[in-house]
């Protein structure tokens, strides 16, 4: 018995077949809020297709522009639908999403998925419609974890100086997101005198033990530090092991602004007995944003690029933040420092900041994935991964921050 070989064929090639050297049917007037994308998916086509046969070099349009589509298209696009329509579904692009997340998903690559869908960047939009192969997958609802029962009694906290909702959350247990549903807040920003609701601090598990005896700890011995050119608060309570917030209050100072000559208490060479931080938990956004990373590792290094083109230092911060769901401007390394916030334990996700590399004052950043090393664009390696103990960076280290 003779065994019939079928050859797959993708889409966009079977179609270049058919078009080549064909005239076109019928013209199409652009319309507001049309795309070359738009355009070529209601004549079933691709988008290179509908550049060559308009000669665009690029993707804008105009309104009442006029353009060629196919002859045949219809036809066509049938017989490739009833042979595929098996091994296909839709997938509706979701906040967060991006193209290496969706590929894993569907067990394709980025590349056959950008082909599938006559994609000629990695840039998608939330509710965009994309072939994906086989079937969309059904997402069983994770089993319900059984968790201490929380108190839900809650009390006023009036905001002081020096206050984030996120300091706040920390020390009711509570996370910025419950803090702002329980609130009505539309945004991360409170000020001083406010009154916030706050769950009560007891979880209502087993009896609390008696509170331990707690050690005898010596005041801090302080000695003065007179302010440099180049200084930060981050830096100098690296230098002398304390927290920026502890040197804050030393220094009775409400902002993150020091001056050169500017004398500062410091703790000195003593430790001080501190309760440690609880670390915050990696986020999707976190996770996301270090994956996304991840995948443009080799990626070549472009002065002032922000795609997959090329990449400079913030260019990558802006373009990996945004594909993980987080919706950030373009801007400069010094400006995503001013828009983000110290941390003291950096987590996966959390960027790191360097001075006085190419000029003075903030001029560098990347993205911390732990254990002391960070992807960053590189002016010679391009995106690659680097490590904090290196002589250079560990000379021009600056401090671990936050996106608020």
């Amino acid at each position: 018995m003779k065994k019939t070989i079928v050859r797959a064929v993708s889409t966009a090639a079977f179609l270049s077949t058919v078009y080549a050297g064909s005239a076109y049917a019928s013209e199409h007037t652009v319309q507001k809020g049309d795309s070359l994308w738009k355009i070529a998916t209601k004549y079933q086509t691709t988008v290179s297709e509908l550049k060559k046969l308009n000669n665009l070099n690029s993707d804008f349009l105009q309104v009442n522009q006029k353009l060629k589509v196919p002859a045949a298209a219809q036809p066509v696009i049938t017989a490739v639908a009833s042979k595929t329509a098996s091994s296909t579904s839709v997938y509706v692009v979701k906040s967060g999403d991006y193209l290496g997340k969706i590929s894993k998903q569907f067990n394709t690559t980025v590349k056959d998925l950008k082909a599938l869908n006559g994609l000629n960047s990695d840039r998608i939009f939330m509710g965009q419609a994309l072939k994906v192969p086989g079937k969309a997958k059904t997402t069983t609802p994770a089993p319900a974890v059984t968790s201490p029962v929380e108190s839900t009694s809650t009390s006023l906290y009036t905001v002081v100086s020096g206050d984030t909702l996120s300091k706040i959350g920390l020390q009711y247990k509570m996370s910025v997101a419950e803090l702002k549903k329980l609130n009505s807040l539309s945004s991360d920003r409170i000020y001083v005198g406010q009154k916030l609701k706050v769950r009560a601090k007891a979880v209502a598990t087993t009896p609390p033990p008696k509170a331990p005896v707690k050690p005898t700890v010596e005041p801090a011995k302080t000695s003065a530090y007179i302010v440099k050119s180049g200084d930060t608060l981050g830096k100098i309570s690296q230098q002398y092991k304390m927290t920026v917030q502890k040197l804050k209050d030393l220094n009775g100072l409400k902002s993150d602004m020091i001056y050169v000559g500017q004398k500062l208490k410091v703790s000195g060479e003593s430790t001080v007995v501190t309760t440690p931080t609880p670390k915050a938990p990696v986020g999707e956004f976190a996770t996301a944003f270090v994956e996304v990373a991840h995948s443009l590792i080799g990626t070549p290094y472009v002065w002032a690029g922000s795609t997959i083109n090329g990449f400079d230092c913030s260019g990558l911060i802006y373009y990996a933040a945004n594909q993980a769901g987080k919706e950030i401007g373009r801007t400069s390394a010094e400006g995503y420092y001013n828009r983000t916030f110290y941390v003291d334990q950096p987590q996966p996700g959390d960027l790191v900041f360097f001075e006085n590399t190419y000029k003075k004052g903030i001029s560098h950043v990347g993205i911390y994935i732990g254990g002391d090393q960070f992807i960053h664009a590189d002016e010679k390696k391009g995106v690659s991964i680097a490590n904090l103990s290196n002589p250079y960076y560990k000379a021009h280290f600056e401090s671990f921050k936050r996106f608020y």
